[in-house]
């Protein structure tokens, strides 16, 4: 009876040079990701809703009662929202990046906290019937977004939020009348100015 032989181990298939090559651009990617900035911040879109913002606040100041001003206000955050959530994904999309992955969900995570603080002490505030601390509230947490956000973004945006807390900051200490005003400077001016500075440095 003939021994048996060397076994041989059955030769491993050649990989692809293309999936070997989209592996390593995936390793890159992955390892590029943490930090890179969130860029889709849209730049024209900020500048829309500034303008909207200073309209509302003309036409919130001209209400009759508390709960009219407040739903010029609340109809102007849905606006502003339907105008920055498909801005920021056109800008994304252009970019070649996800909107939702990367720097673009750390930036949604540390934006959302403080907007939804903002919508739980609006309703608590509301059913208080203290309506004239709302302009500084709204203001400084929307600003704290931007800041918190904007960590992951690129310098100028925590910049923008910074801007909006001193007006929010303002809208505090100052006659409640004066609460529209420093909304049209907060949330008009100030978005105006830097997202005419974001579409020309940044695109979009």
């Amino acid at each position: 009876m003939a021994a048996p032989g060397p076994v041989r181990s059955p030769r491993n298939e050649p990989i692809p040079i293309d999936a070997r090559a989209a592996d390593h651009l995936r390793y890159i990617r992955e390892t590029m990701e943490p930090a890179a900035e969130f860029t889709a911040v849209p730049g024209r879109g900020g500048v829309a809703m500034g303008v909207t913002a200073v309209a509302t606040a003309w036409l919130a100041h001209r209400q009759a009662s508390p709960a009219g001003w407040l739903a010029v206000w609340l109809i102007e955050a849905f606006v502003a929202v339907a105008i920055a959530a498909p801005a920021a994904a056109t800008k994304a999309h252009r970019a070649n990046s996800a909107l939702f992955s990367g720097p673009g969900r750390k930036f949604v995570l540390s934006f959302a906290p403080p907007i939804i603080v903002g919508a739980l002490l609006t309703l608590a505030l509301v059913r208080a019937g203290t309506f004239e601390v709302l302009p500084g509230l709204w203001l400084l947490l929307y600003g704290t977004a931007i800041v918190t956000g904007g960590a992951f973004s690129v310098r100028i945006v925590p910049l923008m939020g910074l801007c909006i807390m001193l007006f929010g900051g303002a809208a505090l200490f100052s006659p409640a009348d004066w609460g529209d005003a420093w909304m049209a400077g907060g949330f008009g001016g100030v978005q105006i100015v830097f997202g005419a500075w974001i579409a020309r440095r940044f695109g979009g």
